[in-house]
């Protein structure tokens, strides 16, 4: 069974004007569910000047703030302002999702002889399927969270029981997500969890991320590696086929650092499917955490490495943002001003035998790291 532990590290100088943090480890109060339920926000701040900051609802990265080359700090994710946004949101910005990130087809699966029917909350090519978790998935719930500190780094570890049948998922889970914000500008996400009865998991981290620092600016002109020589490719539904393809010769190549906008728009199969990148790559076969990819903003020098255990990422270029999420500042986010790196399992893995297993069972621990590490370029050339 091949399971893994995402670690998601990076680094953030992130503020709001009513929270900033009195030490490296602040908690505030950023509202209430609309049960009256209260939510915490987390600021996480590193000797280096870089803060993060998480909410216990849906486990979110609220905000990452990191310098450019001239030393001017900016958000450089997309997401909301107040609770409230993150309340009526529904593009995942900065969520933990699950149970089980990406698509699961027609919302189907069969573990050991039993089918089991999931929500349909996505219709890409007009072909429902299973998204994140589902209608409710885990960036939809209120997490609790507490203050951890380890040597040369503070975090919060977000805990969560999903009970047996909710979105229509098998077994009793308790998951736990921790960030950590290292002394080396890592932001480190960690999920782990367990279960009481067989089910299918796959939880994933979901930031957007521009790395310009201003959210009106596409991201075409990023450039990005990713350490794969293959993809999945998928039907017009964006469901794997079950084949492995290699990137070379076609515009699925990014072994090389490549602008984003460089070949998007080809005429190929995979790009009309998905109106851009928003496809699995396969990672290099290794143990433990490795690289998975590196993104360049050339225009303000800031660099992310992207780690992880997982077998796979999710390149997604934001082709579906269209004006109509209003993000931070009212900022309506625009066609292609975020990206994803979703590092996972492979989508619809419950349906594959001869993708990795995304199998839990009792007396297993699921792991997932994933790690984005920042570091900044003094030159554009």
């Amino acid at each position: 069974m091949k399971l893994g532990l995402t670690i998601l590290a990076a680094t953030t100088m992130l503020t709001m004007s009513n929270l900033t943090p009195a030490s490296d480890l602040d908690t505030a109060v950023y509202g209430k569910m609309d049960d009256g339920r209260e939510v915490k926000i987390f600021t996480l701040t590193n000797p280096k000047g870089m803060t993060a900051q998480v909410t216990e609802y849906g486990a979110i990265l609220v905000s990452l703030k990191v310098p450019d080359r001239k030393g001017i700090s900016a958000d450089v994710t997309l997401g909301y302002d107040t609770l409230a946004g993150w309340l009526k949101g529904t593009s995942y910005f900065g969520a933990t999702v699950g149970r089980f990130g990406n698509r699961i087809a027609h919302g189907k699966f069969t573990l050991d002889g039993k089918e089991y029917t999931l929500a349909t909350n996505d219709h890409p090519g007009d072909i429902p399927c299973h998204l994140h978790g589902g209608v409710k998935g885990f960036d939809k719930v209120l997490w609790k969270g507490e203050p951890v500190r380890k040597a040369g780094a503070r975090g919060v570890a977000l805990t969560y029981t999903s009970q047996a049948g909710e979105e229509g998922y098998p077994g009793t889970l308790q998951a736990k997500v921790t960030y950590w914000l290292t002394d080396a500008n890592e932001l480190v996400w960690d999920a782990e969890a367990t279960t009481d009865q067989p089910t299918v998991i796959n939880l994933a981290h979901h930031t957007y991320w521009n790395l310009s620092g201003d959210a009106t600016k596409p991201i075409t002109e990023h450039t990005l590696m990713l350490a794969a020589d293959a993809y999945l490719p998928t039907d017009k539904g964006l469901i794997p086929t079950g084949q492995e393809d290699p990137v070379a010769g076609t515009p699925m190549d990014f072994r090389k650092p490549t602008a984003v906008g460089a070949r998007v728009n080809a005429d190929f199969p995979a790009l009309k499917f998905g109106g851009g990148y928003d496809h699995c790559w396969v990672l290099r076969a290794g143990k433990g955490v490795r690289l998975a990819a590196v993104v360049r903003d050339p225009a303000s020098g800031r660099v992310m490495e992207v780690l992880t255990d997982q077998p796979g990422v999710q390149f997604y270029c934001g082709n579906f943002l269209n004006g109509t999420a209003i993000g931070k500042q009212g900022v309506k986010y625009q066609f292609r001003t975020g990206l994803c790196l979703e590092t996972e399992g492979f989508p619809d893995a419950p349906n594959h035998p001869e993708f990795p297993s995304a199998v839990l069972r009792p007396g297993q621990t699921y792991h997932h790291t994933m790690i984005c590490r920042f570091r900044l370029e003094s030159s554009s050339s």
